[in-house]
């Protein structure tokens, strides 16, 4: 049986709760709080607080007063200061204590309001102060103050995403494009590798979309789509998408992968779409996709989409979109590092005639990215493998990241498996499954393994974080592709290292590759076996760093046993050597990447008109038998000496022969000198193989003829057939 509830005038409640809260007053301070006028409330508190700041100014100056009256010791006023900078903390410890219980009260009682909990948080939290907002603008560098979120139309939501990802302003290609795509019009973006490119377009139509508030019901069609050459760089751009919006559908499609979570996502609606020319042809051609609805186009890497074959096919998706009678086109953006003239005839046909043309290479001779040191390394193919593992140690070490650009895919593979690689590598080209080839990027992302083989599959626009290197196993046939390979490293502000190898005939190639790409090439010989053994004892001890102290403990018998045995120098150092796998070190000539050479100089005091003045200087103390152990002699730069390479078994007989005069001085050589730009004197005295230098690859044809027999300008020398098939 119910029992009727009685009722109180509005007047009676208020007056009740009013005296229930008086009485438990002291037991539920919370509630008072909560039940309290937030007008008067917030006038009691800024009344209490300036009591508060009167009170402590109060209790300053009593204190300066009282240290001002009897001034005690040093030692012993540091011990007060001491201990009441102990006392303040523990009573601010206790108050934040305190203040969290109420807060917690507060919550926990279910009645707290928005006033309440708005008012504690001002009282908590103190404002920060004018001298931190000033030092914090003067730490600030021109291009953070230009790229600051606050000049941009873009939301909170976004900003606060995009700082997840470490964006904390927008970089230059940003700033530039960023108002231009917003406000709908055409926009050709070209900065180097390694700037943002991708947030230019991102940011701006991800604000745009968000901010139009159009239908997002099932079954709509994309308001924008994205094409780029590659599924890898496809998969890259609908991550970056994603990681700045939470409102838009964004899907990707690319070759390679199933259909069916394809149609599923055309089904459910799509509001932007990324993806590769051919999968997208495929689905609507199968009238499974509509893109009649398209607002925004983003050509991504446009040169590459075009030069690789895809025109035809990128024409057949726009021709949807694009309507000759259309009064409005879709808005089109182009974005590349390398940007042919070509480029600009074909983008004419979707493009407007008032379109914004953002160019952050201009005229400046340098296209490769400016945070990226080019180095080159001669080096005959049939060595490049060894050489190439001895300068990942060096360059990269075992806790790096390097990817190495191949020709070829059978090249990428071969070198992969390649023993002299001691860093875990795999593979990346076209002929590997898309399944895992996407398992292999997130591996190397994840620092699973060190060193990725790749073919040019790898070379445009993706972002892997910490590249410390990038090695291409020869010039490139064409200059854009040395500059999106070597742009895989020093992005997003950091530093990189690119190396390039070469054989002496390809030195015309590479000049051509500094001259239109802008860059000048240090010219570096292979590592050597002191480089590898301190990079190696580098790398040993950060091993032995990670290993847990629970694994030492099982070791440690074994560990004195050894060290009674052998000593505790020699068992470490052998111990080391093993774990940085350098147990057997070879010695490499640095003009040519040679094994079992050594690389010597011999500098004089006066500079030289003729190469056979320094052999003559060799003869004198080394005798006439010294010509058969001699190769490759080169003028150094300025013609003031000759280096040169002899038998690694030879280089000790010589230094002991050898003794330095007033005009001559004999060293081994510990990193490529400088040479002279002609090699014709320097190959006229040089055995078989590569001559020094930088010229023309010429062999040379040592007898009683010293001019060596040349066949025409730059053209091969004869060689003995012992020469010719010694090894």
């Amino acid at each position: 049986m119910l029992l009727p509830v009685r009722s109180f005038p509005p007047r009676a409640i208020s007056l009740q709760s009013h005296m229930s809260v008086c009485r438990g007053a002291s037991e539920m301070p919370s509630r008072v709080l909560a039940e309290a006028d937030p007008s008067t409330l917030m006038e009691e508190v800024e009344s209490g607080l300036l009591l508060l700041k009167k009170k402590k100014k109060k209790m300053k100056e009593q204190k300066l007063m009282a240290e001002e009256c009897d001034s005690p010791a040093p030692k012993k006023r540091k011990a007060e200061k001491k201990s009441s900078d102990v006392n303040t903390d523990t009573e601010q410890i206790k108050l934040k204590k305190k203040k969290k219980a109420n807060v917690e009260e507060v919550m926990s009682s279910g009645e707290t309001d928005k006033a309440s909990l708005s008012l504690s948080a001002v009282v908590d939290t103190p404002a920060p102060s004018s001298e931190d907002s000033d030092s914090d603008r003067e730490k600030e560098t021109p291009e953070q103050r230009e790229g600051a979120f606050s000049n941009f139309r873009i939301s909170q939501n976004t900003i606060s995403l995009l700082q997840a990802r470490g964006v904390s302003y927008l970089f230059d290609i940003q700033v530039k494009t960023f108002n231009s795509v917003y406000d709908g019009k055409d926009v050709i973006g070209q900065a180097r590798t390694g700037t943002g490119k991708t947030f230019s377009f991102a940011v701006p139509l991800v604000e745009k979309l968000q901010g139009a508030g159009d239908d997002r019901g099932r079954g709509r069609a994309p308001t924008v789509l994205v094409l780029t050459p590659t599924r890898e760089l496809a998969i890259q751009v609908a991550r970056d998408f994603k990681d700045i919006t939470r409102k838009l559908s964004v899907t990707c499609f690319y070759g390679g992968s199933s259909y069916n979570p394809q149609l599923e996502a055309i089904r459910n609606g799509i509001d932007i779409l990324v993806g590769t020319p051919g999968r997208i042809r495929d689905h609507l051609q199968n009238n499974k996709l509509d893109l009649s609805q398209l607002k925004h186009v983003v050509l991504d890497e446009v040169d590459q989409m075009l030069d690789m074959g895809f025109a035809e096919q990128v024409e057949e998706i726009l021709s949807v979109s694009y309507k000759k009678d259309a009064e409005e086109k879709p808005q089109t953006l182009l974005f590349s590092a390398t940007c042919p003239a070509w480029v600009y005839e074909v983008a004419k046909k979707y493009m407007r005639s008032q379109c914004i043309h953002v160019d952050l290479i201009g005229k400046k001779t340098q296209k490769a990215a400016t945070t990226v040191e080019h180095l080159a390394i001669a080096c005959h193919w049939s060595q490049r493998a060894s050489v190439i593992g001895d300068v990942i140690q060096v360059y990269s070490g075992s806790h790096g990241r390097t990817i190495v650009f191949c020709e070829t895919k059978r090249e990428a593979t071969e070198l992969s498996m390649n023993t002299s690689i001691k860093q875990s590598a795999q593979t990346l080209h076209g002929d590997i499954p898309q399944k895992q080839r996407e398992i292999t990027l997130k591996g190397f992302r994840s620092g699973t393994f060190e060193v990725l083989v790749a073919t040019n599959v790898a070379a445009r626009g993706l972002d892997i974080p910490e590249v410390d290197l990038v090695i291409q196993c020869s010039p490139p046939n064409d200059v854009e592709s040395y500059i999106h390979r070597s742009g895989r490293t020093g992005r997003a502000g950091r530093t990189g290292i690119c190396i390039c190898f070469y054989q002496r005939k390809e030195e015309s190639q590479l000049k051509f590759v500094e001259q239109k790409a802008g860059i000048t090439f240090k010219r570096v010989g292979v590592p050597t076996a002191n480089d590898i053994i301190q990079s190696s004892s580098k790398d040993a001890v950060r091993f032995l760093d990670s290993v847990p102290a629970v694994a030492v403990g099982y070791f440690r018998e074994a560990a004195q046993e050894l060290i009674e045995q052998r000593g505790a120098v020699e068992a470490l150092a052998a111990a080391l050597a093993h774990i940085s796998g350098a147990t057997s070190l070879e010695q490499r000539s640095l003009i040519s990447s040679d094994a079992g050479f050594t690389t010597m100089i011999m500098s004089c005091s006066q500079e030289m008109h003729n190469i056979g003045y320094a052999w003559r200087g060799l003869k004198e103390q080394l005798g006439e038998e010294v010509d058969q152990h001699i190769q490759r002699m080169t003028f150094l730069k300025g013609k003031k000496g000759v280096c040169f390479d002899v038998p690694a078994s030879k280089a000790k007989e010589i230094q002991d022969k050898w003794q330095d005069g007033r005009r001559w001085q004999l060293s081994v050589a510990t990193e490529l000198p400088e040479m002279e730009q002609s090699m014709r004197q320097s190959s006229e005295r040089t055995s078989g193989g590569f001559g020094g230098g930088r010229g023309r690859r010429s062999f040379g044809f040592r007898g009683n003829n010293s001019s060596g027999g040349r066949r025409g300008r730059g053209g091969p020398q004869k060689r003995s057939f012992s020469q010719a098939f010694s090894y």
